[in-house]
């Protein structure tokens, strides 16, 4: 598996980071043979967040890969906290270090390698965050930190008090949800592409070194299923079958390759537990769309160019 660099960490990381959303959802032999499987493939770069199976999905992961320190340096742990389900979104001093203290003791770790803010909170202040990763970071027990979810405007205020780098924006992204590509192509049009809805958050991740991790990678919609095989799009998965077939891989493969395609060099999350999909999303990073490629599909997704 190639690797990358996340944003300023200094972090080489895989270019396909596995989620861990779902590792709840199968039996202990699964969740086993997927993580092997996963470490086997070179990709030990492993996605949570503290609301995932209510921390659930933290405990099985640390179980299933047997957690020990050198286990622990042999992988990064990313997870993400801010959200109280149903009730709030919480960036308080409080609650982040709170937060990071139940992840680590569930995930059996003395560190977080990335921490991410969960979901712009509105009555965020700042300084309480300054000091919440200052602690963490004092302490050694996160290294770096990023956000999800976030625009340029949110992430600058951050900039003006969190000494940390912010090396990672996690956003929704897939040929099926490309708005943040859609905006820069119908500059100074006044259709709906050209509205703006994350403040050019694209460009200003590549002009801060930020990368940018696509989670739903497959999904159209929020969360309204995927757009693989789904007769909502003929057109799309024609396409998608049609340069499959020339790479002779999955429309799972090429769906991602679209993404890795991108020079923002971009980190899609995959959320399979399957082990045959997840190898399927691994060949990805061999696969190099031509520019013509990547325009014809997205085009069949129902996008236009001006």
């Amino acid at each position: 598996m190639r690797t990358m660099n996340l944003g300023l960490s200094g972090l080489a990381v895989p270019v396909i980071g596995v989620g861990c959303m779902r590792i709840n959802g199968v039996g202990r032999l699964e969740a086993e043979a997927f993580v092997k499987t996963a470490l086997d493939l070179g990709c030990n770069f492993f996605d949570h967040a503290d609301i995932y199976g209510g921390g659930a999905c933290e405990s099985i992961f640390a179980e299933v890969i047997g957690m020990t320190p050198s286990v622990r340096e042999k992988i990064v742990v990313q997870t993400k906290c801010g959200i109280r389900p149903g009730v709030a979104f919480d960036f308080s001093q409080e609650h982040i270090l709170k937060s990071v203290d139940a992840s680590l003791q569930r995930l059996k770790a003395d560190y977080l390698d990335v921490l991410l803010l969960h979901r712009p909170d509105a009555l965020m202040e700042p300084e309480e965050v300054a000091a919440a990763f200052a602690a963490l970071h004092d302490s050694g027990k996160v290294r770096h930190f990023g956000v999800s979810n976030q625009n340029p405007m949110q992430i600058r205020l951050l900039q003006k008090w969190v000494k940390q780098p912010l090396v990672v924006n996690q956003l929704q992204f897939s040929i099926a949800h490309a708005g943040m590509v859609s905006l820069g192509l119908h500059v100074n049009m006044l259709d709906d592409a050209a509205v703006s809805r994350d403040g050019s958050i694209l460009d200003f991740c590549r002009l801060e070194d930020i990368t940018i991790q696509t989670w739903s990678p497959f999904q159209h919609g929020y969360f309204e299923g995927t757009f693989l095989g789904n007769k909502k799009f003929p057109a799309l998965n024609a396409k998608i079958d049609e340069i499959a077939e020339k790479y002779a891989v999955s429309n799972t493969t090429i769906a991602l390759a679209w993404i890795l395609r991108h020079p923002a060099g971009m980190q899609p999350i995959t959320g399979t537990m399957n082990v045959k999909r997840f190898k399927e999303c691994v060949k990805a990073a061999d696969i190099q769309l031509s520019r013509e490629e990547w325009y014809a599909i997205y085009l069949a997704a129902g996008n236009t160019l001006p």
